[in-house]
C-alpha cells in the first residue's frame, strides 16, 4: 500500500510542477507579447512598461488565449496586423519562452 501513496504522491508533485512550469511559460509568452505589440505602437519607458503589464493582466480574462488575443488584435488592427499575425507571433513567442525555462 505504501508504494502506492508514493506513485500517488509523486504524480500529484509532477502535476503541480507542470503546472506551474505552464504559467511560467504563458506568463514569459504573454511579456513577450506586450513587448512585441508595444513597439509596434510607439510605446516607449513607462507608457511601454504599462501596457505590457496590461497585456500580461489581459490573458486572466478568460480561459485559453482568446482573450489576449483579442486585445492584440484590436489594439493592432489600425496597423494592419491581423488576427491571424498575431496568432502567428503567440506561438512563435511561446516557443521561445518555452526556450526560456529548458
Amino acid at each position: 500500500m505504501s508504494s502506492f501513496e508514493d506513485r500517488k504522491k509523486n504524480f500529484e508533485n509532477k502535476f503541480a510542477h507542470d503546472e506551474e512550469l505552464k504559467f511560467k511559460v504563458n506568463s514569459k509568452r504573454n511579456k513577450y507579447l506586450g513587448e512585441w505589440a508595444a513597439e509596434i505602437l510607439g510605446k516607449k519607458d513607462q507608457e511601454k512598461e504599462q501596457y505590457i503589464l496590461e497585456v500580461i493582466k489581459s490573458d486572466f480574462s478568460e480561459p485559453g488565449d482568446e482573450d489576449i488575443i483579442k486585445k492584440l488584435y484590436q489594439d493592432l488592427k489600425d496597423k494592419n496586423i491581423s488576427e491571424n499575425d498575431v496568432r502567428e507571433k503567440l506561438n512563435e513567442l511561446l516557443q521561445t519562452a518555452k526556450k526560456d525555462f529548458l
